[in-house]
């Protein structure tokens, strides 16, 4: 023991648990949702909540939420789905049954598909996130979700800005269009089309074009593109200031 210090004494730190919550962001009718789940049992019964589930005794943080992602949606982390940490919450009162420590992470996937309810979830849906943030006490997000699923969402649009991580909510091809109405839905603005086109296809290392073309937007075929190799944008896609 080192000097000091005062013996260990077990009694004194009361046990707490571990859990992984998810804020699953997509881009859906122009709009950008987060996955929430409605909950099947106490607390908050009844209300709606990010997905996520408490860590077992077996796995690691990023296995937790890797597997609550696959029985949440299907998905698989590494499988065209950008999986990172966002942050972790432990006031001691965000549970009302014990003392648990919430590590958050931040998903981010292209148009997915309906969700299925897993776990202890009653229900399941995709639901546009201002909808979600601007609910009164009794539509609500369960626990500290709503200041988890805010967090999440400006952790994205700032990532917009310097990284190329919007291309992750893109299809493997996908047209400038596209992209640019990802910006314009997990920002909430709306941007002109030449500008950021010429934004980005000037920007080494964002975008790769496929050599095809599409007309799945109507109108004349657009060119299609792929994610490049750059990770950080230079010069960086500053958000519009509303």
């Amino acid at each position: 023991m080192i000097a000091g210090m005062a013996p260990y004494d077990p009694s004194a730190f009361p046990p707490f648990a571990v859990t992984v919550d998810l804020v699953v962001l997509t881009v859906r009718s122009h709009a950008l949702c987060a996955l929430a789940v409605r909950r099947g049992e106490p607390p908050y019964q009844g209300r709606w909540a990010l997905p996520g589930g408490f860590v077992r005794g077996d796995e690691d943080l990023s296995g937790a939420a890797a597997r609550e992602l696959e029985e949440e949606t299907g998905l698989r982390a590494g499988s065209g789905v950008h999986l990172e940490q966002l942050a972790t919450y432990g006031d001691p009162k965000r549970d009302p049954r014990m003392r648990v420590v919430s590590v958050a992470h931040l998903v981010l996937a292209p148009d997915l598909p309906a969700p299925r309810a897993g776990g202890d979830a009653r229900s399941a849906r995709w639901a546009p996130v201002e909808e979600l943030l601007r609910n009164g006490e009794e539509g609500a997000l369960a626990f500290d979700h709503a200041r988890i699923l805010a967090d999440g969402v400006e952790r994205a649009r700032s990532k917009l800005e310097y990284s190329a991580l919007a291309t992750a909510f893109c299809p493997p091809e996908f047209t400038v269009g596209e992209l640019r109405r990802v910006y314009e839905a997990v920002w909430g603005v709306a941007l002109d089309p030449r500008n950021f086109h010429r934004k980005v296809t000037g920007t080494v290392g964002f975008l790769v074009p496929t050599g095809g073309t599409t007309t799945r937007q109507g109108g004349r075929p657009a060119q299609l593109f792929r994610a490049g190799g750059a990770t950080i944008l230079n010069p960086p896609m500053l958000r519009p200031e509303v």
